[in-house]
């Protein structure tokens, strides 16, 4: 399925008219199946979509290991994916059923927020990282080059899992969000530990985004964007240390309260 379409447009340039064609990212919307009941649509990009759930499934307390999972079964052309679990208990009813049928958004704002049980860890120990701000930097220009749909389109979000010496999974997505959710995803299926990894994204930091890798015991995160105060706020008591507005060699650094080796820890103990 693709993932961008062509379109005719009028691009107007130097006070001049011209009819070109342009390519945009396409918006697919994709609904989920647990157990043969409706759970949630997403909308996303079409690609890495069993990472995606998987990934999102992860997030949100349905599983907690991959054999949780008895099957999935992805049909494209209904935009529908229907996941088996081993057992009922796992997934997280309020009550006896799903409150609604709800759709997810692309996740700017709070759009995406869903209300039903889940059960997760509280706490999830993250270890102390030493910042290499040249390595960062040289991290974010390899991966703002790797988006080639961004740049066909300029309509999509990236996400990246790395190390300091190589970047191990890379995704786009309409939904920063979603493009999180597919490189957990990925990493989950190929049973990567990620304490001691570095996740990369184009999008804001907002609480949303901190909490998701939190729980999976990330221990930088890195934004060519802003963070929130609530992002922060929850990242100092998580150990997490978040880095943003990454522009060529300049970088905001929010260290973690105790553990970031850094210029910037001598703001630690004040």
């Amino acid at each position: 399925m693709r993932e961008s379409k062509t379109y005719k447009i009028i691009r107007i340039q130097n006070n001049q008219e011209h009819i070109i064609e342009d390519k945009i990212a396409v918006e697919y919307s994709l609904s989920i199946y647990i157990n043969s009941t409706y759970f949630v649509t997403l909308l996303c990009t079409p690609s890495s979509l069993e990472a995606l759930i998987v990934g999102f499934l992860r997030s949100e307390g349905i599983i907690k290991e991959l054999n949780d999972i008895n099957d999935i079964k992805i049909n494209k052309e209904s935009s529908t994916a229907y996941i088996k679990l081993n057992s009922q208990d796992l997934f997280g009813y309020n009550g006896d059923h799903v409150i609604s049928e709800r759709t997810l958004t692309t996740a700017c704002g709070k759009g995406r927020t869903v209300s039903f049980a889940v059960t997760e860890p509280q706490n999830v120990l993250i270890n102390s990282i030493n910042i290499d701000h040249q390595r960062i930097s040289e991290l974010v220009k390899e991966f703002s080059h790797g988006s080639e749909l961004f740049k066909a389109t300029g309509g999509v979000h990236s996400c990246a899992i790395c190390t300091y010496e190589e970047i191990l999974y890379f995704e786009e997505d309409i939904g920063r969000h979603n493009a999180l959710e597919k490189v957990f995803g990925k990493a989950f299926l190929d049973d990567v530990d990620l304490h001691d990894k570095i996740v990369l994204t184009t999008g804001r930091i907002t609480s949303e985004i901190v909490n998701k890798v939190i729980k999976r015991g990330v221990p930088l995160l890195v934004s060519r964007s802003a963070p929130s105060d609530i992002a922060i706020d929850l990242a100092h008591k998580s150990n997490l240390t978040i880095i943003g507005f990454v522009r060529g060699n300049k970088m905001n650094i929010y260290p973690a309260l105790t553990g970031t080796k850094t210029p910037a820890s001598r703001f630690q103990d004040s």
